[in-house]
């Protein structure tokens, strides 16, 4: 069937993580996506916060659901002009200053000029710094080496570079024969792949929806706010789409889908978790059920945030959340296969 063209869905992931994104400068994925979507005849409208509602009418109209993904990934600011010519870095969203040591970047002035850098530890010279292995990893260590002839913090505010410019990480994205995509943002550009490549499925195969579904690309999620807001108000369920998390004591794989029962702000909707259970056994897709313990969603934000609803998280299984991150097609697949088989279905009584 059409929906199992998982090789366009990793084609499109593969694009998506090579737009630089991170939260606060997301503007350039958001239009990707919105002339996606537009080249697919699905309406869309633009958020205040800058995020994409997407929605496709179903039978019922005095009830919806709302899926989302978010669009938005991990990156830093310029924080401080250093006397020797290089850049102090603040962090934007949950990551270690370590994931990101020697790692090339991109950063963007505030007139939309780019210059390339490095991400090093100030004392990474093992020929001059005898303990550089037991330098701490912060921001007072860390600093961007920028790709330019640079001697002090003059020479550098001449290329336009200030406080507050936008650092993106390299995603050094690769699919591999056997099956992985490895690269950074797959949380949660994987995810808005798989939307996006759902949306289009069912315009191609011009099925009929029992509800009208809306899709919210989100672009605030890592800093805890993304899906709050803009949710219609007769939305009944809302799923979203996200990573699962991978690691000691974590069922999820990179094969499976992940059902997260929980995460830091709770447990998600027992009737919903049940149903989407049960789609995957009648419909023989392999999924595993998972506790998050540090992790929120924007599902876990729109119920913060007082709404009404029925909420939900799935998602494909994310090696190295937050760092170098990995996951494989089968993956991609399942959670593709469930959210099928999930809009076509009926509400949680």
């Amino acid at each position: 069937m059409a929906y199992l063209n998982t090789a366009d869905t990793v084609e499109l992931i593969a694009k998506l993580t090579s737009i630089p994104s991170p939260t606060g400068n997301t503007n350039e994925a958001i239009s990707f996506v919105e002339r996606f979507l537009h080249n697919i005849n699905v309406p869309t409208k633009r958020t205040l916060k800058g995020g994409l509602l997407a929605t496709i009418d179903g039978k019922n109209t005095s009830k919806s659901r709302l899926l989302t993904a978010h669009v938005d990934t991990l990156g830093a600011m310029v924080k401080e002009i250093k006397i020797n010519g290089r850049l102090k870095i603040d962090l934007i969203g949950g990551f270690k200053y370590n994931s990101i040591e020697g790692e090339y970047c991109q950063i963007e002035t505030n007139s939309g000029k780019e210059y390339s850098g490095t991400i090093l530890l100030h004392q990474t010279s093992v020929h001059v710094y005898k303990d550089s292995d037991k330098v701490e990893r912060n921001q007072e260590n860390m600093e961007v080496r920028i790709d330019e002839k640079v001697h002090n913090a003059e020479d550098v505010r001449k290329l336009g570079i200030e406080i507050g410019d936008f650092i993106s990480f390299n995603p050094r994205v690769e699919l591999t024969g056997s099956g992985f995509i490895k690269s950074r943002h797959l949380d949660d550009k994987a995810s808005v792949g798989i939307l996006l490549q759902l949306m289009k499925h069912l315009k191609e195969e011009n099925l009929s929806l029992p509800y009208t579904t809306h899709f919210l690309i989100s672009n605030n999620e890592e800093i805890g706010y993304g899906g709050n807001s803009n949710i219609p108000p007769e939305t009944v369920e809302y799923l979203a789409v996200d990573m699962g998390a991978i690691g000691d004591g974590q069922a999820t794989d990179e094969y499976t889908v992940s059902i997260c029962v929980k995460d830091a702000s709770g447990p998600y909707h027992y009737g919903l978790r049940k149903r989407l259970m049960k789609l995957a056994l009648d419909h023989n897709i392999p999924y595993k059920l998972d506790i998050y313990p540090y992790y929120g969603s924007d599902a876990s934000a729109a119920i913060r945030s007082g709404h009404d609803i029925v909420h939900g998280l799935i998602g494909p299984g994310i090696d190295a959340s937050h760092a170098f991150e990995r996951t494989h097609r089968d993956s991609i697949e399942n959670t593709a296969k469930l959210l099928y088989h999930y809009v076509q279905s009926e509400m949680v009584r």
